[in-house]
């Protein structure tokens, strides 16, 4: 494979089956990082591994829920006893949740957004952080959405998730200003993904930017020599 900027990094990608997920886990690969590709689709993620391996890339697959506490609490100590570190965290799993009036949102509908969405990323940011801080250069990429700022109507529990998670990775910057470790967003904006087709319906995606167009705006934000720290980078066609 090609590149190498990634060379030897170790990268855990949740969401990696699909969409941005799995554009980034192939960009990773091809740069050289071993990938940890984390999704819930058995089958997306076997079609995954055969490409990256089929390209000579390096690839260890992993079938979780995210919103299962118990098992992603345990994902720190497992990835520790396998490699040892972490370098990368891409937290790219996530939903859309339903696009209704507030009233009407469902206390389910309003914690399953809140639960994969935020939750789930402070509960791999609390099981990964020590890995993070052994590697020479911890980085952290979420997945965060225009939505956290406009607050259109109807778009509620998934403009909250993304708001609170911003409000995550801000803190989150801050208390590791000190150490090897950095986070930053990632605003994809409009993208020819599943969860975009969802909440456009009859939006033609051939006009729109495909995931793997977003791939080196995650590689830059991986890169070891990269010192931004806090900040939303905006996807820009």
């Amino acid at each position: 494979m090609s590149g190498q900027r990634l060379k030897d990094r170790v990268a855990l990608i949740t969401g990696a089956s699909r969409g941005i997920g799995r554009a980034v886990a192939l960009a990773f690969a091809r740069e050289g990082a071993h990938v940890i590709a984390v999704a819930r689709n058995r089958g997306d993620l076997e079609e995954l591994d055969d490409e990256i391996n089929d390209a000579g890339g390096a690839v260890t697959l992993l079938r979780l829920d995210i919103t299962n506490g118990d098992k992603v609490d345990a994902l720190g100590p497992t990835v520790l006893d396998r490699f040892g570190r972490l370098d990368i965290f891409v937290g790219n799993a996530g939903i859309l949740g339903p696009l209704s009036p507030l009233p009407h949102v469902s206390e389910r509908d309003w914690h399953q957004v809140l639960d994969i969405n935020l939750t789930a990323n402070w509960r791999l940011l609390r099981t990964l952080d020590p890995l993070l801080k052994q590697s020479d250069a911890g980085r952290v990429v979420l997945v965060s959405s225009g939505a956290a700022h406009r607050c259109r109507a109807y778009w509620g529990p998934y403009s909250v998730s993304k708001a609170a998670l911003e409000a995550l990775a801000r803190t989150y910057a801050h208390e590791v200003e000190n150490t090897p470790v950095r986070i930053n967003l990632v605003n994809p904006g409009p993208v020819a993904t599943a969860m975009r087709a969802k909440a456009m319906p009859g939006e033609d995606p051939e006009t729109l930017p495909q995931p793997e167009d977003l791939a080196e705006i995650f590689i830059q934000l991986a890169l070891p020599d990269c010192d931004r720290n806090g900040e939303v980078v905006d996807y820009k066609a």
